[in-house]
């Protein structure tokens, strides 16, 4: 994932920060424990298709 792209990529939801999992080649915004998954290289930025994630999932 680019470095760059990371820098300007928001969660949908609250608008805070996204950490990229290697992985599980997802996007994760750790305050609302979703993750987005990264489609052919895209980022499928759609709450519907988050996947909810536990709070011991998200890594500090």
């Amino acid at each position: 994932m680019d470095h760059r792209f990371l820098e300007i990529v928001a969660c949908p939801v609250c608008k805070g920060k996204l950490n990229y999992n290697k992985e599980n080649e997802e996007l994760v915004c750790k305050v609302d424990r979703l993750a987005f998954a990264i489609r052919e290289g895209i980022p499928v930025l759609l709450t519907s298709a988050a996947r909810h994630i536990l709070e011991e999932e998200v890594k500090t």
